[in-house]
């Protein structure tokens, strides 16, 4: 038996639980996995929320989408995209149904090898964050020696986009507020301060212009300056302002109403992003870690919208 967050209902945080479920042998093409820290993400709660449906088919509903753990079991012809898995191997599993869990069932094409470097919680939210990042800065085109404007540079997508582009030799002009602009700049970025007057502050630093923008909070100031500093549309993108977006014209990326999901693109990243947080070259910070029991306040914690880094669930 394994513990398992689920939501009993839809709504907020209170709706959560931790309830016991069997967990089964892993069959072919699968791996068991014993987890270390799960990565908690905005979209975990609007899975809940009500903004996809509320039908009752899908209650209980688990909850979760990436996982660090070690291998416990393996089916066979358990291979992933780094090779054959092997009981005791340290991975990383993204997409991880269900990875709130002591426990879970993967197929073994969402596994990879876990970067000896990182600790469990860095691991456990190193997937969701970095997938996105890679899909928003590919979406964009983003070249070496332009410029992008990252809105929510210091959430966990954002830090993510920001050191990516840097590493492509691109300049990232980093939406935040002022206590986090230490942070960006220690990460190469130019930061800006969100507010009244952003566009005007950001010709400031760019008097050459901006080239694209990563929507990556979904507020209208997010949109609305992007789309009044960005000359081409095909070079905003959003991963959060679905209906903003969708009327503006603007790439929608992710898993929202009318979005394009990057599944290739994200897939394709995993081991591109393992091995640069391996070597040090990607840095993941974690914000906070709560006991899988906590689930609800790891949800209150990252619906604020003002959390710097990852949160993650410790079984």
């Amino acid at each position: 038996m394994s513990e398992v967050v689920v939501a009993g209902a839809y709504g907020g945080p209170e709706v959560l639980s931790v309830i016991e479920e069997a967990v089964p042998d892993p069959g072919p093409g699968q791996v068991r996995i014993a987890v270390r820290a799960a990565g908690v993400n905005p979209f975990d709660h609007k899975m809940y929320s009500g903004a996809f449906g509320t039908d009752p088919a899908n209650l209980p509903m688990r909850l979760g989408a990436e996982a660090a753990g070690v291998v416990t079991a393996v089916g066979a012809h358990a291979n992933g995209p780094a090779g054959p898995i092997a009981v005791g191997d340290e991975v990383i599993a993204y997409r991880a149904p269900g990875a709130y869990a002591a426990e879970l069932v993967v197929p073994a094409s969402s596994v990879v090898p876990k970067p000896a470097a990182l600790s469990w919680e860095q691991a456990g939210g190193l997937m969701v964050t970095g997938v996105t990042a890679v899909h928003a800065l590919e979406a964009i085109g983003l070249r070496k020696g332009e410029s992008v404007l990252i809105h929510g540079a210091a959430g966990g997508v954002g830090l993510t986009a920001v050191q990516l582009a840097v590493a492509r030799g691109a300049t990232a002009l980093a939406t935040a507020s002022p206590a986090k602009h230490d942070l960006l700049r220690g990460f190469g970025a130019i930061p800006v301060a969100y507010g009244p007057g952003l566009a005007d502050r950001v010709r400031v630093v760019a008097p050459d212009g901006v080239d694209a923008a990563a929507d990556l909070v979904g507020t209208d100031e997010a949109v609305d300056v992007s789309l009044e500093l960005v000359a081409d549309r095909a070079r905003i993108a959003t991963i959060a302002a679905f209906q903003r977006g969708a009327r503006a014209g603007i790439k929608l990326l992710g898993g929202g109403p009318g979005a394009d999901p990057g599944t290739e693109i994200r897939a394709a990243a995993r081991l591109q992003l393992t091995e640069a947080a391996g070597t040090g070259r990607l840095r993941v910070l974690i914000a906070g870690s709560y006991p899988l029991r906590e689930a609800a306040a790891a949800h209150r914690q990252i619906m604020t919208g003002h959390t710097t880094g990852k949160i993650v669930l410790v079984p």
